[in-house]
């Protein structure tokens, strides 16, 4: 099972930032990062309501609840959601 450290070290390399820069995003410190990504240290709920946010996925998903990754569609309307879930299929088809 991936671990808490792995999942936030994997989104964050996924989107190219570097530890100081999630950690500007977050209001925390980079020392602070590298002790989440090391699991030395886990984030207050509030933290960890806001790492989920910027990636896009669960806070079960981040503790090891849930196993799969979400697509964050707020802000979209219905049709462009089916539009996702299209493209998702597809790209599924493909591999």
């Amino acid at each position: 099972m991936v671990d808490f450290g792995e999942k936030v070290r994997a989104l964050r390399e996924g989107r190219g930032l570097s530890q100081v820069q999630l950690a500007e995003l977050l209001g925390v410190t980079k020392g602070i990062i590298s002790a989440y990504e090391t699991s030395v240290r886990m984030p207050s709920y509030k933290v960890l309501i806001r790492i989920a946010r910027l990636f896009g996925v669960s806070t079960d998903y981040l503790l090891g609840l849930e196993c799969r990754e979400g697509i964050d569609t707020s802000g979209l309307n219905g049709r462009q959601r089916e539009l996702v879930a299209e493209l998702v299929n597809e790209l599924r088809r493909t591999k």
